[in-house]
């Protein structure tokens, strides 16, 4: 990876979902995200601030296909916040999937943000649930900290990663995505509309 603008007090790495069900032979594995994990225990040796956040799904979660008789896995359906794509049942609380990645190697992260725990509305972002005015309280957290930089690595660069960098941008965070410490699902173009809806928000992409 190229070398990183200098670190400072006020920098914050932010590492998305690496957790097992997105890695291999997990639920809904990511293709390639095993290989990011020593790429990001590497780059926490250079932050002082690291926060880890994790999927957190009860059984029987709405965003899971699972609920919906008769729908697949990635299928897109109309709930009363919008339009939600259907999932394989994973990151279920408690499960294997769900914990993060037996590799991962961070003992100084501050914060773990679980996510995605109420049962009615999925939650990509970071800072906010599926339906938009449900925030997960981490703009506070950052802001109380002083912490006004970040640095996005994990998974999926296209959903999880993408929607908490728009987010970051929204809330008035300078943000800048790792894209050689995230992995991308990539169906139908999805990474590279990620990737264009996040520069046009103001998001860094260092490559």
């Amino acid at each position: 990876m190229k070398r990183l603008p200098p670190i400072g007090e006020n920098d914050l790495l932010l590492v998305i979902d690496l957790q097992n069900d997105f890695c291999a032979g997990g639920a809904l594995a990511v293709p390639g995200a095993d290989e990011v994990v020593p790429t990001v225990n590497r780059l926490a040796e250079d932050f002082a601030h690291v926060a880890l956040t994790q999927d957190w799904h009860p059984p029987g979660h709405r965003s899971f296909a699972s609920s919906h008789p008769g729908r697949r896995p990635f299928e897109s359906v109309r709930l009363d916040y919008g339009e939600q794509t259907l999932w394989p049942d994973h990151c279920v609380q408690n499960s294997h999937g769900a914990e993060l990645h037996p590799a991962l190697d961070i003992p100084h992260a501050e914060l773990i943000l679980r996510k995605g725990y109420r049962a009615e509305v999925d939650s990509y972002s970071a800072f906010h649930e599926n339906d938009r005015c449900t925030p997960t309280g981490l703009a506070g957290y950052l802001r109380e900290r002083g912490l006004r930089r970040l640095f996005l690595a994990g998974l999926a660069t296209d959903y999880c990663v993408h929607y908490t960098a728009l987010d970051a941008r929204l809330a008035g965070f300078e943000t800048l995505l790792l894209r050689q410490a995230s992995r991308a699902i990539d169906r139908d173009g999805s990474l590279a509309a990620a990737l264009q809806a996040m520069r046009a928000a103001g998001v860094k992409i260092l490559d």
